[in-house]
């Protein structure tokens, strides 16, 4: 399935620039950085019980399910069970009520798939797509780890995809962390043209890694979606909490008119003038239609979207969006 991209994978990705490079914090992440938002990361939660206002909670029909439960035994009933645990068909075999027993599990698995592509190095006020994108995707990781559970993901750009597999442990959200960042560190303006990794190769590779009873979050900009990227979420969304982590950019929104932009593939370059009405229409219809679409997923499906924009701090957002900060 990824015969291109499997070339490379977390421990062949290209070297993190040398210590004391420089680089602006709003275009590319360092490995110290998201280390650093460890401590941040504790005032947020990702467990079943939510607040009032926590997009999480039972939102469009949205839940968050937790952990699952794992069979411990079928023992007679006592008068202190709760009769919905009756097992009626043991019961009518012996003619003696019988309950089943169920513990929760110690730990749930977590895959946090992070979107390093070309079309997430783009940033209008504050941040590129893909920085607003490693930082959620790293305060969700720590926090996710600290409340017990395992955690993993899957990070892949352009020609790039990296897994990891579900731990309880540290060194696997560090490996997390040092994927996403030498993911990053690809990202440049003059970064050659390539068939970038597609969005349902991932989510294909998310359900044979997470076929159930998982904590999945997706961060991305959902660029190039269809039919069967639907059926992907849909099915996902059945077995697991699946939770989608929509990044954007003021720019998609509002398309400012009176713009002559230059854009460029690395080896082709078009211009684009928004002053042209019928150009700043398509590019208007085109943005709004796909966030529209990812948006209507938490209708259709009962899949919990978080909108984040790439202009506006990282943790102060998911705060709001999980009910925890000012709205």
């Amino acid at each position: 399935m990824f015969d291109r991209a499997a070339r490379i994978r977390t421990g062949t990705l290209p070297a993190l620039p040398p210590a004391g490079a420089e680089t602006d914090p709003r275009v590319h992440v360092e490995l110290a950085h998201l280390r650093k938002l460890e401590g941040r990361a504790r005032t947020l939660s990702f467990l079943p019980r939510q607040p009032a206002g926590s997009a999480l909670n039972g939102r469009h029909a949205s839940r968050m399910r937790g952990r699952g439960l794992n069979f411990e035994e079928l023992r007679d009933y006592l008068p202190s069970d709760d009769i919905r645990s009756i097992d009626w068909k043991v019961t009518a075999r012996t003619g003696r009520p019988h309950v089943r027993v169920f513990t929760e599990e110690r730990d749930r698995p977590t895959l946090i798939v992070v979107d390093q592509r070309m079309s997430m190095f783009f940033g209008s006020v504050l941040n590129m797509k893909s920085v607003t994108a490693a930082e959620c995707a790293a305060l969700a990781a720590f926090r996710i780890l600290d409340q017990g559970d395992r955690i993993g993901g899957i990070v892949f750009g352009d020609e790039t995809l990296a897994e990891i597999r579900p731990q309880r442990s540290r060194a696997a959200l560090d490996r997390l962390l040092l994927a996403i960042t030498r993911a990053n560190a690809l990202l440049r303006a003059d970064a050659p043209k390539v068939a970038p990794v597609g969005l349902n190769d991932v989510l294909q590779a998310v359900g044979r890694i997470a076929p159930r009873n998982h904590l999945i979050l997706v961060f991305s900009d959902f660029d190039v979606i269809d039919g069967l990227t639907q059926k992907l979420v849909n099915a996902l969304s059945r077995q697991n909490d699946l939770i989608l982590g929509l990044v954007t950019d003021p720019i998609a929104d509002d398309v400012p008119e009176g713009l002559k932009l230059v854009i460029s593939d690395g080896e082709l370059q078009a211009e684009i003038d928004t002053g042209n009405t019928t150009v700043h229409r398509d590019l208007r219809e085109m943005s709004r239609g796909r966030l529209a679409e990812v948006l209507d997923w938490q209708r259709r499906y009962g899949v919990p979207v978080l909108p984040l924009s790439a202009a506006e701090d990282s943790l102060t957002q998911m705060k709001r969006l999980m009910g925890l900060g000012p709205r």
